[in-house]
């Protein structure tokens, strides 16, 4: 019985290729009271193992969180083995605007202490009582209020690509740093604003707002489905589309095209550009962004010293590399230090404050 996946990213790409079939990428979540998560983990690896299921998926006590691509012709076989599931009955599934017939390339079921890190250790914290969905319509309302606080509860590399107008976007590198800061900046306003948050896919903004109702916030709301299904309820509705710029995903993809809008620069250069790429000295693996004229003149690296070591023999690289890691810097995901035009440090809630 096949319980992991066995076969390498390269050829799992060959295979399809060689299959030539339409593949769609979607994400879904739910939180839920999960007995035995090991249980389901080795259930649905089984299951859609056999559907040439490919993505990410964690499982815990709290729920489940998966990002995948299926092949479109097996997609109802798909969806009626979620139906199959109690908590996954009906389940509301993000499909993605753009898809990539390579998105994902293993499958990949891990069981895992929470289905969104949140670094909390308060056993009475309830993640089920969230706050108050909304759809694309009404959410384009409540933005525009004056009495409306818009948070972007994704990471700085997330947000420097895309975001709504007039959101405040915190300068975090993870979702644990945001929700002290957001509860510290709004600590005078937990009765008086509508705090509004928003997130990829919805997952982190449920959390968000579950987390700040019990943090005393009388007015939570959250993007119903995120930024994807925003998108989706946008173009079907022809709403005004509100969010300027890209979405960024992880997958291989990178990001989807929400609007024409380039609001971010080029780390190296300083041109408006936005999209991201990996330094291609595997000891740095720094996720970037940098424009085509950059990438051709540093050829795909972050700085001269990663060229230098790129330019070596493979096998001399790898012996560089022994014992060594990634340098710190990819966690920085494009502030390192070396960076020219690199994503400055603010104060996140600068355009609040200036509304009062």
């Amino acid at each position: 019985m096949q319980l992991y996946n066995k076969l390498s990213a390269k050829e799992r790409a060959a295979l399809i290729d060689h299959a030539g079939k339409s593949r769609l990428t979607l994400s879904f979540y739910q939180y839920a009271n999960i007995g035995n998560p090991q249980l389901l983990r080795d259930h649905l690896f089984l299951t859609w193992d056999t559907l040439d299921v490919l993505g990410r998926i964690y499982v815990a006590h709290e729920g489940i969180n998966a990002q995948l691509s299926v092949p479109a012709d097996r997609f109802n076989e798909f969806k009626n083995h979620l139906d199959s599931i109690d908590f996954l009955k009906d389940i509301r599934l993000n499909v993605a605007i753009e898809h990539d017939n390579k998105s994902f390339l293993k499958l990949k079921v891990k069981v895992r202490d929470k289905i969104v890190a949140d670094g909390l250790n308060d056993a009475t914290f309830d993640v089920t009582n969230k706050g108050i969905h909304l759809k694309a319509e009404d959410f384009n309302t409540f933005i525009e209020d004056e009495n409306t606080v818009l948070v972007d509860m994704r990471n700085h590399y997330e947000s420097e690509i895309g975001h709504f107008k007039n959101a405040i976007t915190p300068d975090v590198d993870t979702f644990r740093e945001s929700l002290d800061i957001i509860e510290a900046d709004l600590k005078d306003h937990k009765e008086d604003k509508n705090l509004v948050m928003y997130c990829t896919g919805g997952i982190r903004c449920e959390k968000a707002s579950a987390y700040f109702k019990h943090k005393g916030f009388k007015n939570v709301y959250q993007l119903e489905g995120g930024i994807i299904e925003y998108t989706r309820q946008v173009k079907e509705q022809q709403l005004e589309n509100k969010f300027l710029g890209k979405n960024f995903v992880f997958d291989d993809r990178r990001a989807e095209k929400i609007s024409d809008d380039i609001i971010a620069q080029c780390h190296q250069c300083g041109e408006p550009f936005d999209i991201h790429t990996n330094c291609a000295n595997e000891a740095c693996h720094l996720l970037f962004i940098q424009c085509p004229k950059c990438k051709e003149t540093m050829e795909n690296c972050c700085s001269t010293t990663c060229m230098d070591i790129n330019r070596l023999p493979y096998e001399t690289q790898k012996e560089l590399r022994k014992g060594q890691g990634n340098s710190n810097d990819i966690f920085k995901k494009g502030r390192a230090h070396h960076l020219n035009h690199q994503k400055d440090l603010r104060n996140i809630f600068d355009h609040f404050q200036k509304k009062q």
